[in-house]
């Protein structure tokens, strides 16, 4: 009897991990533990890719547990009369279980071409907005002063307050100043990594405005926790008006140490 309690008790537990994983992904935005609020020009496309594969995998895996909850209950050794028979193995059941995920990964693989050219293929032509510098443990941002060309003398300096215009393409300079990093604005569904050595481009059009995070999705040391920046959008006036203004405090003080860091590091 304590067995075949055994048994049911195994069965029941696996059955409930399909049942509670649907049920946390069904409840999870009612209760705002989901997906950051999108507020890019691309985000619905990486989204929608998102969704496509969860629903795919999540529908192998409900599956999948399933038959184990069938086959534990099924084939319960409490049960079960005589010792256990056992089948040698199938060599056209192994060439479909190889094909089949095979074929899911190269659908996948074209599925989302479309998506991966337009956040990493499809560049504008344009100059860079701003240049983001990672490192230990902060984002430096460089912005082409008022001739609108990087790396000349009235270029702005700041730290972790990046601002950017809305409706308008953003081409960002990623650098690293030290160790890998990885630029993460979650709600522009943008991650690129920061590598030592390397100027990466990366772009993306904001269509809304608001104050968002930015942070690592690298650990790049003790300090990788406390990484984290604010990126504003808004209005094309309002972000000229805040140059402007940045502008002015800069040229009135002496130019900031971070300015040579940054130099140093092309």
């Amino acid at each position: 009897m304590g067995k075949r309690l055994a048994g049911i008790f195994w069965s029941l537990l696996f059955l409930a991990v399909p049942v509670l994983g649907v049920a946390t992904f069904a409840i999870a935005p009612a209760y705002d533990y989901w997906l950051p609020k999108d507020v890019s020009e691309h985000g619905a496309s990486i989204d929608s890719l998102f969704y496509f594969i969860l629903a795919l995998t999540g529908v192998v895996f409900v599956v999948t547990e399933v038959l184990l909850f069938w086959f534990m209950w099924k084939y319960d050794a409490a049960k079960q009369k005589g010792e256990a028979t056992y089948i040698q193995g199938s060599h056209t059941l192994e060439v479909v279980w190889t094909i089949i995920p095979a074929a899911t990964l190269l659908f996948l693989a074209i599925y989302q071409m479309n998506a991966w050219a337009d956040v990493k293929m499809r560049r504008p032509a344009m100059s860079p907005t701003v240049e983001v510098v990672g490192r230990q443990f902060e984002w430096r941002l460089r912005y082409p002063g008022r001739d609108g060309t990087l790396g000349t003398a009235d270029d702005l300096f700041l730290v972790n307050d990046l601002h950017l215009p809305i409706d308008e393409d953003v081409l960002v300079q990623l650098k690293s100043m030290d160790v890998l990093h990885s630029f993460f604005l979650p709600n522009v569904r943008i991650k690129q990594d920061a590598v030592p050595g390397m100027k990466i481009p990366v772009w993306f059009k904001a269509r809304e405005a608001g104050e968002f995070d930015i942070v690592c999705a690298e650990l790049c040391g003790w300090g990788h926790y406390k990484m984290k920046g604010r990126v504003t959008f808004e209005p094309r006036a309002a972000f000229d008006a805040w140059l402007e203004r940045k502008y002015a405090e800069q040229g009135a003080t002496q130019p900031p140490p971070e300015a040579a860091d940054v130099a140093a590091a092309e």
